[in-house]
């Protein structure tokens, strides 16, 4: 793929990375989270995504992008990047669609495949708590910078993702870390978070552009 699309279909969605964290006592995170599964079908919110480098042992943001999101659980999303580029990863229940405006390209594919063990899953896919006790292992880790943090453990073998760290505010997730298995790190964080808002019936049907070039994985 080309220019930004690999960065996407990262995060299956997305790119977001795990930051070590310390191990401060906290019974909160997890509870948190998997009471936001399972209470919220649907949300919508911006999100900013920053990737991240180690220089001289220390971390340095290399790039941000800036979006919107919808979801409706399980499996249907809209993730627009906005700035510094247009792109959307748009799931609709059954394919995933990579859609790059500046190339006028359409990649497709299984929904399944695509999602995995995926941050993308952990947010999107799941249809409640159960689904996420059989593709994750949770942990609490403790109090970050106000927020109450957890760790997920994808269980499959083949994730692209070691960890992903999710930090609760207030019954909400508000940032996500995530380290892939290449040692990469990016930043997400969420604002602006809708709780079931509503949603049209065709809100996740993806229209392909006219004259955009096709490809199927």
């Amino acid at each position: 793929m080309k220019k930004h699309t690999s960065v996407m279909a990262k995060l299956s969605v997305a790119a977001m990375a795990f930051a070590i964290m310390p191990a401060l006592a906290s019974t909160a995170a997890v509870e948190q989270f998997k009471a936001f599964v399972s209470n919220n079908k649907s949300a919508k919110g911006e999100f900013t995504q920053q990737q991240v480098k180690m220089v001289d042992g220390s971390p340095k943001i290399s790039k941000t992008a800036t979006g919107n999101f919808i979801f409706a659980r399980p499996g249907k999303f809209v993730w627009a990047y906005v700035k510094p580029y247009e792109q959307i990863l748009q799931a609709d229940g059954d394919k995933l669609y990579i859609y790059d405006k500046d190339l006028n390209q359409v990649t497709i594919r299984p929904l399944g495949n695509a999602l995995g063990s995926s941050p993308a899953a952990i947010l999107f896919g799941s249809a409640g708590a159960a689904d996420l006790d059989k593709n994750f292992s949770f942990k609490e880790v403790g109090n970050k910078q106000g927020l109450e943090w957890l760790e997920a453990t994808p269980k499959a073998k083949d994730s692209q993702f070691e960890h992903i760290g999710i930090g609760m505010k207030d019954g909400l997730p508000v940032a996500l870390e995530l380290r892939d298995n290449f040692g990469q790190f990016s930043v997400l964080t969420l604002k602006n978070l809708e709780k079931n808002p509503a949603l049209k019936p065709d809100q996740f049907k993806f229209v392909v552009p006219a004259g955009a070039d096709v490809f199927r994985q």
